[in-house]
């Protein structure tokens, strides 16, 4: 009779599924781009709770302050392509900075449509006033690089050259500056580098403010739960803090 007993509950052991369920997100994959002057170190708290909720996730890193725009977006381009091959083009973004003018440029270097989706943070999308200012000073331009010194807000800048989007893209920027030179040098409400209408970008499916600030806004729980939201939906969940 054990025996039977034991039998049996093997052979119900046996039909079950093996493992758990897997968590919403588990077959999408989220490329996390720092930015200016940072690692993918920055990134590590935003990357355990993507993970947690289900994504895969990958660190990119890239020598953000000693290559021009153009070399960023074929180191990018390169390493995806190697990465993910064809499925490149389902890939989800998340980035900050000036990471999300990095794959903005790349993204609209593809020919074919994107079908992931984009959160850029705290992105100067239209440029900063912060590098129109100190665009004369050799000292401060070799501190930004070839890259971070082309982002201002005039005609030539990179992101007065990128062409409208083609993809689905939520934008999160912070109102809490940790900088009162850069915002007594930005009009309007700011995260100490970048102003909140500057973050904004014609085309964007949605845009959140958050009292953020420009260099820990990826490290904020709200800010992960805005992007998972968005990654699963195209979508924020919170329009209350819409308002400027």
């Amino acid at each position: 009779m054990i025996h039977l007993i034991r039998g049996l509950i093997l052979i119900l052991l046996i039909s079950l599924p093996s493992g758990s369920a897997p968590l919403p997100g588990a077959e999408e994959t989220v490329i996390l781009v720092h930015g200016l002057g940072r690692t993918p170190a920055s990134m590590l708290l935003l990357a355990a709770r993507l993970e947690k909720s289900g994504f895969r996730v990958h660190r990119y890193g890239y020598p953000s302050r000693t290559e021009t725009m153009e070399v960023l977006v074929d180191s990018l381009q390169a390493d995806l392509g190697k990465r993910y091959g064809i499925r490149s083009s389902q890939l989800h973004f998340v980035t900050h900075s000036m990471g999300g003018i990095l794959v903005q440029s790349y993204l609209a270097r593809q020919t074919g449509p994107h079908q992931g989706r984009v959160v850029m943070l705290s992105p100067p999308s239209r440029g900063s006033e912060i590098v129109d200012v100190f665009s004369g000073s050799h000292l401060l331009r070799k501190l930004l690089g070839p890259s971070g010194s082309r982002l201002g807000t005039g005609p030539g800048s990179i992101p007065d050259s990128l062409p409208p989007i083609r993809f689905r893209l939520g934008i999160i920027t912070g109102k809490r500056s940790l900088n009162p030179l850069g915002s007594w040098l930005i009009p309007g409400p700011d995260d100490g580098k970048v102003s909140v209408d500057r973050a904004e970008l014609p085309g964007a499916s949605d845009f959140l403010v958050l009292p953020a600030s420009h260099t820990f806004i990826m490290n904020r729980k709200d800010v992960a739960d805005e992007v998972v939201n968005f990654l699963r939906h195209g979508r924020f969940r919170d329009p209350v803090s819409q308002v400027k």
